[in-house]
Protein backbone atom coordinates (compact mmCIF):
# COMPACT_ATOMS: atom_id res chain seq x y z
CA UNK A 1 0.00 0.00 0.00
CA UNK A 2 1.16 3.89 -0.81
CA UNK A 3 1.82 5.88 2.00
CA UNK A 4 -0.44 8.98 1.87
CA UNK A 5 2.73 11.25 1.50
CA UNK A 6 3.25 9.75 -2.12
CA UNK A 7 -0.10 10.59 -3.45
CA UNK A 8 -0.30 13.83 -5.44
CA UNK A 9 -3.05 15.06 -4.17
CA UNK A 10 -1.54 16.88 -0.50
CA UNK A 11 -3.19 15.59 2.51
CA UNK A 12 -3.27 18.11 5.51
CA UNK A 13 -2.68 16.26 8.86
CA UNK A 14 -5.98 18.81 10.56
CA UNK A 15 -9.20 19.22 10.36
CA UNK A 16 -10.24 22.83 9.49
CA UNK A 17 -12.24 23.64 12.17
CA UNK A 18 -12.87 27.38 12.10
CA UNK A 19 -12.97 29.67 8.88
CA UNK A 20 -12.47 33.04 8.05
CA UNK A 21 -13.49 35.22 5.20
CA UNK A 22 -10.92 36.56 2.75
CA UNK A 23 -11.29 39.93 0.52
CA UNK A 24 -12.02 39.69 -2.80
CA UNK A 25 -11.03 42.56 -4.36
CA UNK A 26 -11.87 44.22 -7.97
CA UNK A 27 -8.33 44.66 -10.53
CA UNK A 28 -9.64 48.66 -10.40
CA UNK A 29 -9.73 48.30 -6.21
CA UNK A 30 -6.34 47.02 -6.27
CA UNK A 31 -4.96 49.63 -8.58
CA UNK A 32 -6.08 52.07 -6.59
CA UNK A 33 -4.80 50.01 -3.29
CA UNK A 34 -1.17 50.02 -4.27
CA UNK A 35 -1.15 53.58 -5.41
CA UNK A 36 -2.21 54.74 -2.16
CA UNK A 37 0.42 52.28 -0.32
CA UNK A 38 3.02 53.94 -2.63
CA UNK A 39 3.70 50.87 -4.24
CA UNK A 40 5.24 48.60 -1.22
CA UNK A 41 3.04 45.97 -0.55
CA UNK A 42 4.34 46.17 3.61
CA UNK A 43 1.61 48.98 3.12
CA UNK A 44 -1.28 47.47 1.78
CA UNK A 45 -4.23 46.71 4.49
CA UNK A 46 -5.24 42.93 5.54
CA UNK A 47 -8.33 43.57 3.89
CA UNK A 48 -6.93 44.58 -0.06
CA UNK A 49 -5.40 41.27 -0.04
CA UNK A 50 -6.43 38.03 -0.75
CA UNK A 51 -3.94 35.73 -0.30
CA UNK A 52 -1.12 36.86 2.12
CA UNK A 53 2.14 35.54 1.61
CA UNK A 54 4.27 38.92 2.79
CA UNK A 55 5.29 36.53 5.89
CA UNK A 56 5.16 33.22 7.56
CA UNK A 57 6.14 35.25 10.85
CA UNK A 58 2.99 35.49 13.34
CA UNK A 59 0.61 34.51 10.56
CA UNK A 60 0.50 31.17 11.39
CA UNK A 61 -2.85 29.38 12.35
CA UNK A 62 -2.79 28.05 16.20
CA UNK A 63 -4.22 24.61 17.34
CA UNK A 64 -7.04 23.58 19.11
CA UNK A 65 -4.38 22.92 22.04
CA UNK A 66 -2.68 25.93 21.83
CA UNK A 67 -5.93 27.58 21.83
CA UNK A 68 -7.08 25.57 25.18
CA UNK A 69 -3.20 26.34 26.77
CA UNK A 70 -4.32 29.81 26.54
CA UNK A 71 -7.08 29.63 29.03
CA UNK A 72 -3.86 28.26 31.70
CA UNK A 73 -2.06 31.07 31.18
CA UNK A 74 -0.66 32.76 34.10
CA UNK A 75 -0.05 36.27 34.36
CA UNK A 76 1.34 36.55 37.34
CA UNK A 77 4.00 39.42 36.84
CA UNK A 78 7.47 37.92 38.45
CA UNK A 79 7.80 33.67 38.37
CA UNK A 80 4.87 32.51 36.66
CA UNK A 81 3.53 28.67 36.10
CA UNK A 82 3.44 29.89 32.01
CA UNK A 83 6.89 30.56 32.25
CA UNK A 84 7.88 27.55 34.00
CA UNK A 85 6.35 25.34 31.51
CA UNK A 86 7.87 27.59 28.59
CA UNK A 87 11.38 27.06 30.52
CA UNK A 88 10.98 23.09 30.87
CA UNK A 89 9.96 22.36 27.37
CA UNK A 90 13.21 24.72 25.91
CA UNK A 91 15.34 23.48 28.08
CA UNK A 92 14.15 19.58 27.12
CA UNK A 93 14.52 20.87 23.14
CA UNK A 94 17.70 22.79 24.02
CA UNK A 95 19.67 21.49 27.18
CA UNK A 96 20.69 25.15 27.81
CA UNK A 97 20.39 27.00 30.89
CA UNK A 98 19.56 30.29 30.38
CA UNK A 99 16.32 30.76 28.77
CA UNK A 100 14.42 34.23 28.67
CA UNK A 101 11.26 34.96 26.38
CA UNK A 102 11.06 38.12 24.68
CA UNK A 103 8.29 39.91 22.68
CA UNK A 104 9.81 38.34 19.50
CA UNK A 105 13.34 37.91 17.75
CA UNK A 106 14.03 41.21 16.90
CA UNK A 107 14.11 42.04 20.85
CA UNK A 108 16.49 39.41 21.11
CA UNK A 109 19.25 40.36 18.62
CA UNK A 110 18.38 43.78 20.46
CA UNK A 111 19.76 42.62 23.35
CA UNK A 112 22.68 41.18 22.19
CA UNK A 113 23.51 43.83 20.30
CA UNK A 114 23.37 46.35 23.04
CA UNK A 115 25.35 43.92 25.90
CA UNK A 116 28.15 42.05 22.96
CA UNK A 117 28.67 44.69 20.37
CA UNK A 118 29.51 47.82 19.73
CA UNK A 119 31.89 49.92 17.29
CA UNK A 120 35.01 47.96 15.87
CA UNK A 121 32.71 44.68 16.27
CA UNK A 122 32.22 41.99 13.58
CA UNK A 123 29.28 39.14 13.82
CA UNK A 124 30.06 36.50 11.04
CA UNK A 125 26.90 34.19 9.63
CA UNK A 126 26.26 31.76 6.93
CA UNK A 127 23.63 34.68 5.68
CA UNK A 128 22.51 37.80 8.44
CA UNK A 129 18.54 38.49 8.10
CA UNK A 130 17.09 42.05 7.93
CA UNK A 131 16.48 42.72 11.57
CA UNK A 132 19.26 41.23 12.35
CA UNK A 133 21.89 42.76 10.10
CA UNK A 134 20.16 46.08 11.34
CA UNK A 135 20.50 45.67 15.14
CA UNK A 136 24.25 44.49 14.37
CA UNK A 137 24.76 47.96 12.25
CA UNK A 138 22.79 50.19 14.78
CA UNK A 139 25.02 48.90 17.40
CA UNK A 140 27.91 49.84 15.27
CA UNK A 141 28.96 46.75 14.53
CA UNK A 142 29.76 44.78 11.62
CA UNK A 143 27.71 41.85 10.09
CA UNK A 144 29.67 39.61 7.71
CA UNK A 145 27.85 37.41 5.34
CA UNK A 146 29.95 34.31 4.19
CA UNK A 147 27.46 31.70 2.59
CA UNK A 148 28.55 29.08 0.00
CA UNK A 149 28.52 30.29 -3.10
CA UNK A 150 25.38 28.37 -4.85
CA UNK A 151 23.40 30.40 -7.57
CA UNK A 152 19.40 30.16 -7.28
CA UNK A 153 19.32 27.04 -9.83
CA UNK A 154 21.44 24.72 -7.98
CA UNK A 155 20.15 21.72 -6.46
CA UNK A 156 22.90 21.20 -3.63
CA UNK A 157 21.03 19.61 -0.29
CA UNK A 158 22.73 22.43 2.42
CA UNK A 159 22.70 25.47 0.27
CA UNK A 160 22.33 27.34 3.23
CA UNK A 161 25.79 26.46 4.50
CA UNK A 162 28.26 28.45 6.15
CA UNK A 163 31.38 28.44 3.16
CA UNK A 164 33.98 27.21 6.33
CA UNK A 165 37.30 28.26 4.06
CA UNK A 166 36.03 31.91 4.02
CA UNK A 167 34.80 31.50 8.08
CA UNK A 168 37.63 30.36 8.68
CA UNK A 169 40.02 33.16 6.93
CA UNK A 170 37.52 35.93 8.54
CA UNK A 171 38.31 34.55 12.05
CA UNK A 172 41.91 34.77 11.36
CA UNK A 173 41.57 38.63 9.68
CA UNK A 174 39.54 39.69 12.55
CA UNK A 175 40.87 38.07 15.30
CA UNK A 176 39.40 39.77 18.74
CA UNK A 177 36.61 41.60 16.95
CA UNK A 178 34.79 39.00 16.23
CA UNK A 179 31.88 38.84 18.87
CA UNK A 180 30.33 35.88 17.74
CA UNK A 181 29.34 33.38 14.94
CA UNK A 182 25.61 33.27 13.64
CA UNK A 183 24.30 30.58 11.67
CA UNK A 184 20.64 31.53 10.75
CA UNK A 185 18.57 27.77 10.77
CA UNK A 186 17.01 28.07 7.98
CA UNK A 187 19.04 30.26 6.06
CA UNK A 188 15.89 32.60 4.86
CA UNK A 189 18.09 35.42 2.94
CA UNK A 190 19.94 31.94 0.73
CA UNK A 191 16.10 31.00 -0.26
CA UNK A 192 14.83 29.47 2.98
CA UNK A 193 17.42 26.43 2.03
CA UNK A 194 19.04 24.31 5.29
CA UNK A 195 22.21 24.05 7.28
CA UNK A 196 23.81 20.95 7.37
CA UNK A 197 24.76 18.89 10.90
CA UNK A 198 28.29 18.12 9.46
CA UNK A 199 28.70 22.21 8.41
CA UNK A 200 27.35 22.97 12.14
CA UNK A 201 29.71 20.82 13.73
CA UNK A 202 32.45 22.06 11.79
CA UNK A 203 31.65 25.78 12.00
CA UNK A 204 31.61 24.88 16.34
CA UNK A 205 35.35 23.44 15.60
CA UNK A 206 36.37 26.51 14.41
CA UNK A 207 34.73 28.99 17.02
CA UNK A 208 36.40 26.49 19.80
CA UNK A 209 40.23 26.79 18.21
CA UNK A 210 39.33 30.83 17.65
CA UNK A 211 37.68 31.11 20.94
CA UNK A 212 34.47 32.65 19.35
CA UNK A 213 31.39 31.77 20.39
CA UNK A 214 28.38 29.99 18.40
CA UNK A 215 24.95 31.05 18.40
CA UNK A 216 21.74 29.78 16.46
CA UNK A 217 19.43 32.18 14.91
CA UNK A 218 16.93 29.38 15.54
CA UNK A 219 13.71 30.91 14.03
CA UNK A 220 12.95 27.72 11.66
CA UNK A 221 15.17 25.27 13.42
CA UNK A 222 12.16 22.45 13.56
CA UNK A 223 12.64 22.61 9.26
CA UNK A 224 16.09 22.76 9.42
CA UNK A 225 16.23 19.25 11.70
CA UNK A 226 13.54 18.06 9.25
CA UNK A 227 15.74 18.48 6.28
CA UNK A 228 18.60 17.00 8.05
CA UNK A 229 16.68 14.04 8.48
CA UNK A 230 15.92 13.78 4.89
CA UNK A 231 18.89 14.73 3.46
CA UNK A 232 21.98 14.40 5.52
CA UNK A 233 23.21 10.48 5.89
CA UNK A 234 23.28 8.93 9.05
CA UNK A 235 19.73 10.94 10.52
CA UNK A 236 17.23 9.20 8.47
CA UNK A 237 16.35 6.91 11.37
CA UNK A 238 16.59 9.70 14.29
CA UNK A 239 13.65 11.49 15.82
CA UNK A 240 13.52 15.37 14.80
CA UNK A 241 13.79 15.76 18.85
CA UNK A 242 16.91 14.24 19.12
CA UNK A 243 18.42 15.94 16.25
CA UNK A 244 16.99 19.39 17.14
CA UNK A 245 18.94 18.75 20.05
CA UNK A 246 21.83 17.73 18.37
CA UNK A 247 21.95 21.10 16.78
CA UNK A 248 21.50 23.09 19.99
CA UNK A 249 24.47 21.50 21.92
CA UNK A 250 26.51 23.17 19.02
CA UNK A 251 25.45 26.34 19.97
CA UNK A 252 26.49 28.68 22.98
CA UNK A 253 22.99 30.54 22.59
CA UNK A 254 20.16 31.46 20.40
CA UNK A 255 17.85 33.65 19.52
CA UNK A 256 14.66 32.74 18.22
CA UNK A 257 11.62 34.09 16.59
CA UNK A 258 8.87 31.93 17.93
CA UNK A 259 6.44 33.20 14.86
CA UNK A 260 8.06 30.76 12.72
CA UNK A 261 8.51 27.11 13.94
CA UNK A 262 6.76 28.31 17.26
CA UNK A 263 3.37 28.39 15.28
CA UNK A 264 2.10 31.59 17.77
CA UNK A 265 1.13 35.29 16.56
CA UNK A 266 3.98 37.05 18.91
CA UNK A 267 6.68 35.65 20.52
CA UNK A 268 10.56 34.79 21.13
CA UNK A 269 13.75 33.42 22.65
CA UNK A 270 16.88 34.40 24.11
CA UNK A 271 19.38 31.96 25.29
CA UNK A 272 22.75 31.41 26.54
CA UNK A 273 25.05 28.84 28.55
CA UNK A 274 27.26 31.18 30.13
CA UNK A 275 26.35 32.91 33.66
CA UNK A 276 27.96 36.03 32.99
CA UNK A 277 26.50 36.48 29.45
CA UNK A 278 23.39 35.84 31.02
CA UNK A 279 23.09 38.51 33.55
CA UNK A 280 24.08 40.99 30.91
CA UNK A 281 20.99 39.74 28.75
CA UNK A 282 18.71 40.04 31.76
CA UNK A 283 19.79 43.54 32.81
CA UNK A 284 18.97 44.56 29.00
CA UNK A 285 15.62 42.46 28.84
CA UNK A 286 14.01 44.01 32.13
CA UNK A 287 15.23 47.79 30.61
CA UNK A 288 13.47 47.00 27.39
CA UNK A 289 10.77 44.10 27.56
CA UNK A 290 9.84 43.56 31.21
CA UNK A 291 10.70 41.00 34.60
CA UNK A 292 12.70 37.76 32.54
CA UNK A 293 9.81 35.32 33.50
CA UNK A 294 7.50 37.30 30.98
CA UNK A 295 9.28 39.02 28.47
CA UNK A 296 6.65 41.51 27.03
CA UNK A 297 4.96 38.60 26.39
CA UNK A 298 1.26 37.87 28.56
CA UNK A 299 1.02 34.15 30.77
CA UNK A 300 -1.26 33.43 27.70
CA UNK A 301 0.88 33.87 24.53
CA UNK A 302 3.87 31.87 26.80
CA UNK A 303 1.70 29.29 27.12
CA UNK A 304 0.83 28.89 22.90
CA UNK A 305 4.26 28.94 22.40
CA UNK A 306 5.36 26.11 25.16
CA UNK A 307 2.79 24.02 23.27
CA UNK A 308 3.33 25.59 19.67
CA UNK A 309 7.10 24.41 19.92
CA UNK A 310 6.19 20.77 20.56
CA UNK A 311 3.71 21.02 18.12
CA UNK A 312 6.55 21.81 15.07
CA UNK A 313 8.57 18.82 15.68
CA UNK A 314 6.06 16.28 14.78
CA UNK A 315 7.16 14.67 12.09
CA UNK A 316 3.56 14.38 10.45
CA UNK A 317 3.45 17.98 9.98
CA UNK A 318 7.02 18.63 8.90
CA UNK A 319 6.17 16.05 6.11
CA UNK A 320 2.86 17.98 5.03
CA UNK A 321 4.88 21.45 5.32
CA UNK A 322 8.25 20.20 3.10
CA UNK A 323 6.04 18.58 0.63
CA UNK A 324 3.23 21.52 0.14
CA UNK A 325 6.22 23.92 -0.40
CA UNK A 326 7.86 21.62 -3.02
CA UNK A 327 4.15 21.05 -4.31
CA UNK A 328 4.24 25.29 -4.47
CA UNK A 329 7.41 24.85 -6.52
CA UNK A 330 6.77 22.46 -8.64
CA UNK A 331 3.28 24.36 -9.89
CA UNK A 332 5.08 27.72 -10.11
CA UNK A 333 7.84 25.81 -12.41
CA UNK A 334 5.02 24.00 -14.77
CA UNK A 335 3.94 27.59 -15.60
CA UNK A 336 7.26 29.15 -16.35
CA UNK A 337 8.10 30.73 -13.32
CA UNK A 338 11.83 30.01 -12.14
CA UNK A 339 12.13 28.93 -8.43
CA UNK A 340 15.02 28.81 -5.89
CA UNK A 341 16.03 25.12 -5.99
CA UNK A 342 15.25 22.73 -4.21
CA UNK A 343 12.11 23.90 -2.32
CA UNK A 344 12.91 24.81 1.12
CA UNK A 345 10.75 24.71 4.29
CA UNK A 346 8.62 27.80 4.82
CA UNK A 347 8.32 29.81 1.41
CA UNK A 348 9.18 29.89 -2.27
CA UNK A 349 11.59 32.41 -3.64
CA UNK A 350 10.98 33.27 -7.22
CA UNK A 351 14.57 34.08 -9.75
CA UNK A 352 13.31 37.43 -10.45
CA UNK A 353 16.72 38.07 -12.26
CA UNK A 354 16.01 35.04 -14.43
CA UNK A 355 12.19 35.76 -14.82
CA UNK A 356 12.86 39.48 -15.46
CA UNK A 357 15.95 40.30 -17.48
CA UNK A 358 14.80 43.28 -19.26
CA UNK A 359 14.74 45.02 -15.41
CA UNK A 360 17.77 46.24 -13.75
CA UNK A 361 18.97 45.71 -10.46
CA UNK A 362 18.51 49.58 -9.68
CA UNK A 363 14.81 49.16 -10.74
CA UNK A 364 14.23 46.20 -8.21
CA UNK A 365 12.88 43.09 -10.16
CA UNK A 366 11.53 41.34 -7.29
CA UNK A 367 9.69 44.58 -6.21
CA UNK A 368 7.87 44.37 -10.08
CA UNK A 369 6.73 41.06 -9.67
CA UNK A 370 5.34 41.60 -6.27
CA UNK A 371 2.95 44.65 -7.62
CA UNK A 372 1.93 42.36 -10.94
CA UNK A 373 1.66 39.56 -8.91
CA UNK A 374 -0.76 42.09 -6.61
CA UNK A 375 -2.70 43.60 -9.12
CA UNK A 376 -3.37 40.30 -11.39
CA UNK A 377 -4.68 38.27 -8.13
CA UNK A 378 -4.27 40.25 -4.62
CA UNK A 379 -1.59 37.87 -3.86
CA UNK A 380 1.27 39.80 -1.62
CA UNK A 381 4.67 38.41 -1.59
CA UNK A 382 7.66 40.38 -0.73
CA UNK A 383 11.05 41.52 -2.59
CA UNK A 384 14.60 39.82 -0.91
CA UNK A 385 17.01 41.45 -3.14
CA UNK A 386 18.60 44.68 -3.84
CA UNK A 387 16.13 46.92 -2.24
CA UNK A 388 15.66 44.95 1.18
CA UNK A 389 19.46 44.16 1.05
CA UNK A 390 21.00 46.83 -1.15
CA UNK A 391 24.24 45.09 -3.30
CA UNK A 392 22.10 41.98 -3.04
CA UNK A 393 23.65 39.19 -5.78
CA UNK A 394 20.04 37.58 -5.66
CA UNK A 395 16.93 38.96 -6.78
CA UNK A 396 14.09 37.23 -5.28
CA UNK A 397 10.44 37.54 -4.47
CA UNK A 398 9.47 35.71 -1.55
CA UNK A 399 6.22 34.11 -1.29
CA UNK A 400 6.13 32.51 2.54
CA UNK A 401 3.66 30.39 3.44
CA UNK A 402 1.72 30.61 6.91
CA UNK A 403 2.06 27.43 8.53
CA UNK A 404 -1.68 25.79 8.66
CA UNK A 405 -3.57 28.38 7.36
CA UNK A 406 -3.82 28.07 3.33
CA UNK A 407 -4.63 24.72 1.55
CA UNK A 408 -3.69 23.14 -1.59
CA UNK A 409 -6.85 24.89 -3.73
CA UNK A 410 -5.49 28.47 -2.46
CA UNK A 411 -2.07 27.61 -3.68
CA UNK A 412 -3.10 26.20 -7.02
CA UNK A 413 -5.09 29.75 -7.33
CA UNK A 414 -1.70 31.58 -6.56
CA UNK A 415 -0.21 29.04 -9.36
CA UNK A 416 -3.13 30.46 -11.63
CA UNK A 417 -2.03 33.93 -11.16
CA UNK A 418 1.53 33.48 -11.13
CA UNK A 419 0.53 31.96 -15.13
CA UNK A 420 -1.21 35.04 -16.42
CA UNK A 421 1.36 37.62 -15.04
CA UNK A 422 4.25 35.08 -17.13
CA UNK A 423 1.91 35.63 -19.89
CA UNK A 424 2.67 39.34 -20.02
CA UNK A 425 6.40 39.43 -18.25
CA UNK A 426 8.07 41.57 -21.02
CA UNK A 427 5.62 44.37 -20.00
CA UNK A 428 6.25 44.67 -15.97
CA UNK A 429 8.05 47.51 -15.46
CA UNK A 430 10.61 48.29 -12.62
CA UNK A 431 10.22 50.58 -9.96
CA UNK A 432 12.49 53.61 -8.57
CA UNK A 433 12.47 54.97 -5.41
CA UNK A 434 10.92 58.27 -4.00
CA UNK A 435 11.06 58.21 -0.07
CA UNK A 436 13.20 56.19 2.04
CA UNK A 437 14.04 55.76 5.67
CA UNK A 438 17.93 55.22 7.01
CA UNK A 439 17.54 51.20 7.71
CA UNK A 440 15.15 48.32 7.14
CA UNK A 441 13.73 50.47 4.21
CA UNK A 442 11.75 47.71 1.93
CA UNK A 443 9.13 48.10 5.37
CA UNK A 444 8.31 51.71 4.34
CA UNK A 445 9.72 53.06 1.50
CA UNK A 446 7.78 54.78 -0.94
CA UNK A 447 8.05 53.47 -4.89
CA UNK A 448 7.10 54.55 -7.89
CA UNK A 449 6.90 52.91 -11.62
CA UNK A 450 10.39 53.69 -13.54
Amino acid sequence: MKDHWDYKTIIEPFRIKSVEAIPLLERRDRERALDRAGHNLFELLADEVTIDLLTDSGTGAMSATQWAALMLGDETYAGSRSFQRLRAVVHRMTGIEHIFPVHQGRAAERIIASTMLGPGRVVLSNTHFDTTRANIEQAGATALDLPEPYGPRDTADFKGNTDLPLLKAALIEHGPAVAMVLVTLTNNAAGGQPVSMANLKATRALCDTHGVPLFLDAARFAENAWFIREREGGFDTWAIPDIVRAMFNLADGFTMSAKKDGIVNIGGLLACRDDAMATGFRNQLILGEGFPTYGGLAGRDIEAMAVGLEEAMDVGYLRYRSRSIAYFVEGLESVGVPCVQPAGGHAVFIDCGALLPHIPKDQFPGQALGAALYLEGGIRGVEVGSLMFPGSKLELLRLAVPRRVYTQAHINYVIEVAERVVARKDSIRGYRIVEEPPFLRHFTARLTPA
